[in-house]
């Protein structure tokens, strides 16, 4: 049974951080520790360390997200490209990628096709959202089996010359 690997993990974190009290992300949800959503998670709420977000990150994604992406990708996958389709099933919800363009080609043979599709997933809260602009280049590097670091710093590095 494949999970995700600590490529994948170190990815997710890079573009969550981890903080220990709530927040509103840009897409106005109430949020905690690496990413962490849902009715639990309410004012007040306090984690310990960065230990107990990594521990709840890793549940969730074994829970949910890596279940989702092996019971909806129809076709094998390198641990590269499953850990960049957890990361991407982890922000845009379980649902939106079971409904996902980018699924339909993975499915049905065309992974260059697929790659393509992660640039579409870059709005939150009504908004394009730089942020997922670079999160997306790096999940596709990531898929296509690239340095995703390097990809994210080209793309941090494009982004500020443009608003220079």
């Amino acid at each position: 049974m494949q999970t995700i690997g600590e490529e994948g993990i170190a990815l997710i974190k890079f573009f969550e951080g981890c903080k220990l009290s709530p927040y509103t992300c840009p897409g106005g949800v109430l949020t905690i520790g690496y990413g962490e959503t849902g009715k639990h998670v309410v004012p007040g709420l306090r984690l310990t360390n960065e230990q107990e977000a990594d521990a709840r990150l890793r549940a969730r994604l074994a829970k949910e997200f890596e279940p989702a992406v092996r019971r909806h990708v129809k076709v094998t996958l390198a641990q590269h490209q499953f850990d960049a389709l957890v990361s991407l099933s982890f922000n845009i919800g379980a649902g939106a990628f079971h409904r996902s363009t980018l699924l339909r080609k993975l499915n049905a043979g065309d992974v260059a096709g697929a790659a393509q599709q992660f640039h579409v997933w870059k709005w939150a809260g009504g908004r394009v959202q730089s942020g997922l602009i670079i999160r997306r280049a790096a999940e596709r590097a990531l898929f296509e089996g690239s340095d995703w670091r390097a990809e994210e710093k080209q793309r941090r590095a494009a982004l500020k010359g443009r608003r220079d």
